[in-house]
């Protein structure tokens, strides 16, 4: 079976005081070993990374610019 991607841009969210921590638990919960979840996020989110590591995931965080972090977690 092919690896699934899943990819959520959570900076408009957290531009309009929302909390994304929610929609990121319910993007990644379907997700099985070797699937990947990008987060698009305004800072880089270190305390989701523990969150996400005891679920499975490692992740490799990217700065595109000064107000776009590039997290890629991947399920082992």
């Amino acid at each position: 079976m092919e690896p699934k991607v899943v990819e959520l841009d959570v900076r408009e969210d957290i531009k309009n005081k929302l909390e994304p921590f929610q929609k990121i638990m319910e993007a990644v919960k379907e997700l099985n070993a070797n699937d990947t979840f990008i987060l698009h996020a305004p800072f880089n989110p270190v305390p989701l990374y523990a969150v996400l590591k005891a679920k499975g995931f490692s992740h490799e965080s990217e700065e595109i610019d000064s107000k776009h972090w590039k997290i890629t977690f991947t399920k082992k």
